[in-house]
């Protein structure tokens, strides 16, 4: 038993023994096995990287690349290229295996990517090819250019130069034609150097307000109308579409052929920008320097163009809606994150702001020389000179409200200045102050009225305008009242200042207040008729007139209040004439029944 349990033992310490041999042989198999795994992965890939298949020998020498074959294979190329770039500092003999095949698989896909890109920037130069369509397909291939970037920059540039070539032509005539088509589109009768705010209104000159009949299709020179349209509901409409106008004769004013040119224009752009931008693979700055190779010799085009319409425009009201055109195309562009016209916006802007100010200057000095004797005759009623500024001046303020512009207020209250001058100038002319009166006010409701209808009341012409209309409305007042009620009422300044500072100084003339009184209770019915007679006649405005005779006699009531009062205080008081006087009650009913209802 102890021999055979002995032997056991020896058995058992064998079998430990044997188990961690095992065990050894195990971690050793393990480690082999992951060692071949690892090699095997990185053979694997380095054999996928490095073998060049029939598959895709046969696609790059033989598939058309507008197939999707090809382009694949083209990435798959790439990638192999890509790797045996990074192998070549290694001396592995595979390397030298594949590398010429590689090479000449990549000079047959340069030279295939080359042809199929330039035939189609050939497309563009077609007759009546869409270039925008030819674009999107083009984008669909713009892993070509990548590929070309990566593996032959020199014939990546020559794309791009051909595109820029191009395109850069194509845009150009493009253009050139559309802004001489647009041209012939645009009101044959225009302003002309004579279309002046102070130049004399007459047959001969047939002006915008002279005697002779309107022209049919003439755009307005110092009424805006609604021209500002192309500033709102028209702003984004399509272009004008040549054929379809000429066919139907129809005729625009200038800044609606400025409008479609620069709608255009802001279209094309942004297109040719973004499509720069991706097919190009190009960084902002980049993509601006692409651009305007491709852009700039149409933009100086337009350039030229617009300033030599400039140098021969005398209306203010389109070019100033011209500036706000831009601006609000200018605007458009940078919501999306364009900027490519930043720099032509800024060359357009100062064209226009010149020579829009120098027609500015010289109404001011048409006004400022305007002589009233030469104007023909004259008479109460709204000048023609003061209409057109207060058309003219709405027209601006109201265009300006959205964008406000500091130098267009100042050129402005320089032509507000002269007007102003130029009214007393002609008011200056009748002879008789209460003529003068009528004058001035007819003109200042006038142009406040337009100036209220076209801008905001807070304007600061609406409000010099109130406050001259109100002051020569009130010294109106006084005439009116004069000839009927004068004795009443310069008794009562003359009595209330002498009650203020010295009431000994006072002496009662019993006779005067005597006539006075009398006077007044005789004729003041009559001469309310007179009053309401003579000023509803004298101005042209019906609600303005009402206003004013109200006035007038509320005005009046108020003096006989006054002289009431003034009879009712010592040294007055004791006056047998005080129980003559009318019930001031019974005047003011009578003055109600010349109260307006409308």
């Amino acid at each position: 038993m102890e021999e055979m349990l002995s032997k056991f033992q020896l058995d058992l310490g064998s079998i430990s023994t044997e188990i961690q041999s095992l065990q050894d042989q195990s971690h050793s198999l393990s480690a082999k096995l992951q060692n071949r795994q690892a090699v095997r992965s990185e053979l694997t890939s380095y054999l996928r990287n490095i073998s060049v298949s029939e598959h895709l020998v046969q696609h790059i020498t033989d598939t058309p690349a507008s197939e999707k074959e090809f382009s694949e294979t083209l990435r798959e190329l790439d990638e192999k290229l890509k790797f045996l770039n990074l192998q070549s500092f290694n001396e592995y003999r595979s390397v030298y295996d594949v590398h010429d095949v590689l090479v000449k698989l990549k000079i047959k896909a340069i030279t295939k990517t080359r042809e199929f890109i330039i035939s189609r920037i050939y497309q563009f130069r077609r007759p009546m090819a869409n270039y925008q369509m030819l674009q999107n397909q083009l984008l669909n291939y713009k892993y070509f250019n990548e590929f070309l970037l990566a593996h032959s920059r020199e014939t990546a540039n020559q794309i791009r130069e051909e595109y820029v070539d191009t395109l850069s032509k194509i845009y150009y005539s493009y253009f050139k034609d559309y802004y001489h088509k647009l041209m012939k589109l645009q009101f044959e009768e225009v302003a002309e150097k004579d279309d002046l705010m102070g130049v004399e209104d007459s047959a001969k000159r047939g002006g915008l307000f002279s005697s002779r009949s309107t022209y049919k299709n003439r755009s307005t020179v110092f009424t805006l109308g609604h021209r500002d349209t192309v500033l709102t509901t028209e702003l984004e409409d399509p272009i004008i579409v040549i054929p379809q106008a000429q066919k139907t004769e129809k005729r625009y004013p200038f800044e609606a052929l400025f409008r479609s040119l620069h709608f255009a224009l802001v279209d094309n752009a942004s297109r040719e920008f973004l499509f720069i931008n991706e097919f190009f693979n190009l960084t902002l700055s980049s993509c601006q320097e692409y651009f305007d190779s491709v852009f700039s010799k149409t933009l100086q085009l337009i350039l030229r163009n617009i300033e030599s319409y400039c140098d021969s425009c005398y209306d203010a009201i389109g070019l100033f809606l011209c500036i706000h055109i831009d601006y609000r195309f200018n605007a458009i562009l940078h919501k999306r994150q364009i900027t490519c016209l930043d720099s032509y916006s800024e060359e357009l802007q100062s064209l226009l702001w010149p020579r829009f100010r120098h027609i500015l200057t010289l109404n001011v000095a048409s006004v400022r020389e305007a002589d009233p004797s030469r104007l023909g005759h004259i008479d109460t009623r709204p000048h023609y000179i003061t209409r057109r500024y207060a058309e003219f001046s709405a027209a601006l303020v109201s265009i300006n409200q959205s964008e406000p512009k500091e130098q267009v207020d100042r050129s402005l209250s320089s032509l507000q200045s002269e007007v102003e001058n130029f009214i007393l100038r002609m008011a200056a002319e009748f002879p008789d102050r209460k003529e003068q009166l009528v004058f001035l006010i007819n003109n200042y409701d006038m142009m406040l009225a337009v100036l209220t209808e076209r801008t905001s009341d807070e304007s600061k012409e609406s409000e010099t305008f109130k406050s001259l209309l109100h002051a020569r409305t009130q010294e109106f007042v006084e005439e009116v009242l004069s000839p009927y009620f004068g004795g009443m009422t310069a008794f009562v300044k003359d009595t209330e200042l002498l009650l203020e500072r010295d009431r000994a100084r006072i002496t009662v003339n019993e006779k005067h207040i005597q006539n006075l009184v009398r006077g007044f209770n005789s004729d003041w019915k009559k001469s309310l008729e007179s009053i309401n007679n003579e000023v509803m006649k004298a101005f042209t405005n019906f609600k303005n007139g009402t206003a004013i005779l109200q006035l007038a006699l509320g005005q009046l009531i108020q003096y006989y209040h006054r002289f009431n009062k003034i009879l009712s205080q010592h040294p007055f008081k004791t006056l047998s004439v005080r129980s003559e006087l009318i019930n001031i009650h019974h005047l003011m009913v009578e003055v109600k029944k010349y109260k307006q209802t409308f």
